[in-house]
């Protein structure tokens, strides 16, 4: 077995509305080995991004909070981690590439300044010696001409120049982990392959383990060792990415698998979809949410499912209408 670098433990995250304190993220439990790809997975909603912004205490204030649980790294709780305690490791010991990268980085200041910060900030650099690191880190990344664009503000970079930059703040530090919040999404096909195939080779090189955060189930099977299926604020299905992929027990990752094109389906088919909607935070059961949309009725909507172990490293939340035979 690996060495357990980031354990997650019934992890409640809850946002202050008009309508009361909602839970976004409900009791989920995972952890991630050192050297290794965890990927997460599932619909918009389903609580994926609140998951990887509660890690690394980057929730919107004052609304979010966490309410229970523990968030271990390197054997110590993040949840209980002062303000001050948390700067100093997010960015140097936890990395994050955030979802947009015209948003990350900031319009008024050049790439250059935003790089050296983080040598400024964490490794205690003087100005020339992080100007010099933040070239080297571009030319780590493939920015091309990286004493040119070093000087330049995001708005004069393509999309993926712009999560090339993103990708280098976030390694910038040599991390312990990456949090990866779907890095690819706004990019093109081609552009995406690249943006991939960079933070694996970076992560091989420096031994980082890596949260991958996706909708792309194509992804999920070429980067990923171990796959977490969300749904609800909940994690109906986690297991090994081959296990997830050839032996899907919730119907939910059924359903998710099966609208997926494969190179046999035939052209103009009309791709299976899960029917129904998700419900709102605010109408979420207690019981199971996937049978709430499947519109059933009785105990499975008030009781929730036990999340139990059915075979070696294979977990699913067991309610018996969408994991038959369990």
């Amino acid at each position: 077995m690996s060495e357990i670098l980031l354990e997650v433990k019934k992890l409640i995250t809850a946002f202050d509305t008009d309508n009361g304190l909602l839970r976004a993220v409900d009791q989920v439990s995972f952890d991630v080995a050192k050297g290794k790809t965890l990927g997460i997975v599932g619909e918009s909603g389903c609580g994926k991004s609140v998951t990887a912004m509660s890690l690394v205490k980057l929730l919107p204030q004052p609304a979010g909070r966490i309410l229970e649980g523990e968030v271990l790294f390197k054997g110590r709780d993040l949840v209980t981690t002062s303000p001050e305690d948390m700067r100093k490791i997010r960015g140097n010991e936890i990395g994050v590439i955030f979802q947009e990268p015209m948003t990350a980085l900031n319009p008024c200041h050049r790439i250059g300044k935003q790089l050296s910060e983080c040598f400024l900030l964490h490794k205690g650099l003087n100005k020339k010696e992080a100007w010099e690191a933040s070239i080297e880190m571009l030319k780590l990344v493939r920015i091309p001409a990286p004493e040119q664009r070093i000087g330049d503000y995001p708005h004069q970079l393509s999309g993926g120049m712009r999560q090339r930059i993103v990708i280098a703040l976030a390694l910038a530090c040599r991390p312990d982990l990456i949090i990866a919040d779907e890095p690819t999404t706004a990019l093109d096909v081609t552009v995406q392959a690249q943006i991939l195939d960079l933070i694996k080779e970076q992560q091989q090189k420096l031994g980082t383990s890596m949260i991958l955060i996706t909708h792309d189930l194509g992804v999920i099977a070429e980067t990923c060792d171990e796959v977490v299926v969300m749904y609800g604020g909940r994690v109906v299905e986690r297991a090994p990415v081959l296990e997830i992929f050839h032996n899907p027990r919730h119907a939910y990752t059924k359903g998710l698998l099966a609208s997926m094109p494969h190179m046999d389906t035939p052209r103009k088919t009309m791709l299976p979809v899960i029917p129904g909607m998700v419900a709102s935070l605010q109408n979420f059961v207690h019981g199971c949410r996937f049978c709430q949309r499947m519109k059933r009725e009785g105990s499975m909507l008030r009781e929730r499912p036990i999340y139990k172990e059915i075979s070696s490293l294979h977990w699913v939340e067991a309610c018996p209408h969408c994991t038959e035979g369990i």
